[in-house]
């Protein structure tokens, strides 16, 4: 199950672009009453095509957003840890070779994801790497310092810092962090080769099929333009383990994700 329906979307790209739904149906020439029945989940391809081209979103992924689920994640060695936030979910991510374990993000509730590890009979993860401070992120990470894990992160409390473009080494993989601010100020990306395939760990920036929400236009063109500088150099196999939701494809999402 994707993180955002297009409803969602729609009203990430409202705030976005400073507009209320009234303009943003005005300036596509769109009656009030179709637009709200389109938000409350009647969905048409008709708005939606209008809509998009006033909030610059990617039409034809827009279009097909309500059908939209990318492929299972085919790295054995990656293991989602899928942990309660309030009333919905969020992410860590384990990845685990023969030599190192290791840990992104850690939570919301400061107990779940020492419990998921637990579960999964997962040796201590060491070190432990931070997408970003917000609070469904880091609240497991008094236990992992507690075990006697190493944190790296960008601003982040009782962490080494790490900043864009610093280089980790541990065992066969290579951990490079890369500026993925906008939804978050600040946030990393973690791109990670040593792998059978490339992959990234986006945090918040890039969701399966949308992004996280921003709180302002500013935030909201920086994060569009982290991610095209993060993305442009990356191959389409790269695989992208978000926040929020199922892992996904660099090439499934610049297909399928309006915001790309």
């Amino acid at each position: 199950m994707l993180e955002d329906n297009y409803t969602d979307i729609i009203s990430k790209a409202l705030r976005g672009h400073a507009l209320t739904l009234a303009t943003a149906s005005q300036l596509a020439g769109l009656s009030d009453t179709d637009v709200q029945a389109f938000v409350k989940g009647n969905f048409s391809e008709t708005i939606a095509r209008d809509l998009s081209e006033v909030l610059d979103l990617k039409t034809d992924a827009l279009l097909k957003h309500p059908y939209y689920l990318p492929d299972p994640l085919c790295l054995t060695e990656v293991q989602r840890l899928d942990l309660p936030f309030e009333g919905g979910q969020v992410n860590a991510w384990l990845i685990q070779t023969k030599a190192v374990a290791i840990l992104f993000d850690t939570g919301y509730l400061p107990s779940s994801c020492t419990a998921a590890l637990n579960a999964l009979n997962a040796p201590r993860p060491d070190p432990v790497f931070i997408t970003h401070a917000h609070r469904d992120h880091t609240g497991g990470l008094s236990e992992m310092l507690a075990s006697g894990s190493t944190l790296y992160g960008w601003d982040i409390r009782n962490a080494r810092p790490l900043n864009p473009g610093d280089v980790i080494r541990c065992g066969p993989l290579t951990i490079r962090a890369c500026d993925l601010s906008g939804h978050a100020m600040p946030a990393l990306g973690y791109h990670i080769e040593g792998l059978t395939k490339p992959v990234l760990v986006t945090g918040d920036a890039l969701f399966a099929g949308s992004m996280g929400g921003c709180a302002s236009p500013l935030a909201y063109q920086n994060a569009l333009r982290t991610l095209k500088e993060v993305l442009t150099t990356l191959p389409d196999s790269t695989v992208l383990l978000p926040g929020h939701g199922p892992a996904t494809t660099l090439g499934e999402e610049r297909v399928s994700n309006p915001f790309l």
